[in-house]
């Protein structure tokens, strides 16, 4: 089990610095000069080289590359080229707007999921799994920006239940700024709730084929008392693969969701440093984000272990 978890810590460790590398040299290669573009087109040439050496882009890219990966390692993600901040604050002030919304999708998505996958997979063949499916289906071909503009028109505007958009601070008022991400989490789980339903349904109805679902069935066992007790934690295995990539792509559908609904999330701040060719701001948001996604497929492979007791074997030895 120790060899195991080392292992997938140096994957995790080695996975980050290949990721840091990619994207430094990737926004690097963009066309356009960062200098020029803080300063204007009637800028003169003297200025731009001027300000490349206070930015530090007369630098070779790889000797930034390292002052940029060691900065990160002692919390210094350097300075906001357009707002003149610390780009690790602006960062932290914005994430207490998108690891909730991000993390409350993920919850809404389970909790409609995995319920809804194990009753289709109980009903094979009847009305309720093919509503189900049916349901599944438009909820995977129609995107999240959809949701949420469909769920402002009904619980926002009609019903007039919840806010249509805006963020109120946790400090301020703690259920105003839970009340402004009800309607952003549903619109982020609900597609990924029917593709987690499809999946579950899918494990489910093979592992009710399998020897040990009949030797319990002999021992006595309802069918709903043998899926439950030996069939729902073996089909965890390909649920759990799915729940850490949906993580990856809640963090990626904020960037959408939370200019739909106006939320001052990260990923409002990295389109915003987009536009504004904040090189420096856009790079230390995106591999926070990936931290955060990493981190999670991290956490998935070590609850492999738990749920599956050949893998720790496997690792001991």
């Amino acid at each position: 089990m120790t060899f195991f978890i080392l292992k997938r810590l140096l994957g995790f460790a080695v996975t980050l610095l290949v990721a840091a590398a990619v994207i430094f040299y990737l926004l690097d290669l963009l066309p356009g000069d960062s200098a020029q573009f803080i300063l204007g087109i009637n800028a003169s040439p003297e200025a731009v080289a001027k300000l490349r050496v206070q930015l530090g882009l007369d630098a070779p890219a790889f000797e930034r590359l390292l002052g940029w990966i060691w900065g990160m390692l002692h919390g210094d993600f350097g300075i906001s080229y357009t707002q003149s901040a610390p780009v690790a604050q602006l960062i932290a002030e914005r994430l207490w707007v998108t690891l909730p919304l991000a993390v409350f999708a993920m919850i809404i998505s389970m909790a409609i999921g995995l319920p809804l996958g194990i009753l289709a997979a109980r009903m094979r063949g009847r009305a309720p799994d093919t509503g189900i499916m049916v349901l599944a289906q438009m909820g995977i071909a129609i995107p999240n920006f959809w949701f949420g503009m469909l769920l402002v028109l009904v619980f926002a505007v009609s019903l007039r239940w919840l806010p249509p958009g805006g963020f109120t601070p946790w400090n301020e008022d703690g259920w105003k700024a839970l009340r402004g991400l009800i309607l952003p989490s549903l619109a982020l789980a609900l597609p990924q709730a029917s593709i987690l339903a499809r999946v579950m349904r899918t494990a489910l109805v093979d592992v009710q084929g399998q020897d040990f679902i009949r030797t319990a069935r002999a021992k006595g066992m309802t069918m709903g008392e043998a899926v439950w007790r030996h069939g729902v934690r073996n089909a965890l295995l390909p649920v759990l693969t799915v729940l850490g990539l949906q993580f990856a792509f809640l963090v990626a559908g904020t960037i959408i969701v939370e200019n739909v609904f106006y939320l001052p999330g990260l990923g409002k701040l990295i389109a915003t440093a987009i536009s504004e060719r904040d090189l420096i701001l856009v790079r230390g948001a995106v591999i926070v984000l990936i931290v955060a996604v990493t981190a999670v497929m991290l956490a998935v492979d070590l609850l492999y272990a738990v749920v599956d007791p050949r893998l720790r074997q496997g690792g001991g030895r």
